[in-house]
């Protein structure tokens, strides 16, 4: 299923965190928090303005992101956990 998302929405998929701190103990899962960097996989046409003007969104497909632990509607496809969120819930683009 490919999903194309509306307006200024944004699809992330989770970057999974580690699950070994730097000491070498193991995390499990139930214990770990939810990661709160993912990948942006698809990107909304942009919001538009009273004076109907398309305002394009910020991100780009590939971009690596920064966003709220509780942010976005969390919806499965294809058996993938995947986020749709407004791009104002985005915090940062992690630069390389």
């Amino acid at each position: 299923m490919k999903l194309r998302p509306l307006h200024d929405r944004v699809i992330v998929k989770r970057i999974d965190s580690e699950t070994k701190t730097a000491s070498g103990i193991v995390i499990p899962d139930a214990a770990a928090e939810k990661p709160d960097q993912g990948e942006v996989l698809a990107v909304g046409p942009g919001k538009k303005t009273d004076k109907g003007e398309l305002l394009a969104v910020g991100v780009k497909v590939g971009d690596r992101v920064l966003f709220g632990k509780y942010s976005g509607q969390t919806v499965k496809v294809d058996g993938d956990e995947l986020l749709v969120m407004k791009e104002e819930d985005l915090f940062a683009v992690v630069e390389k």
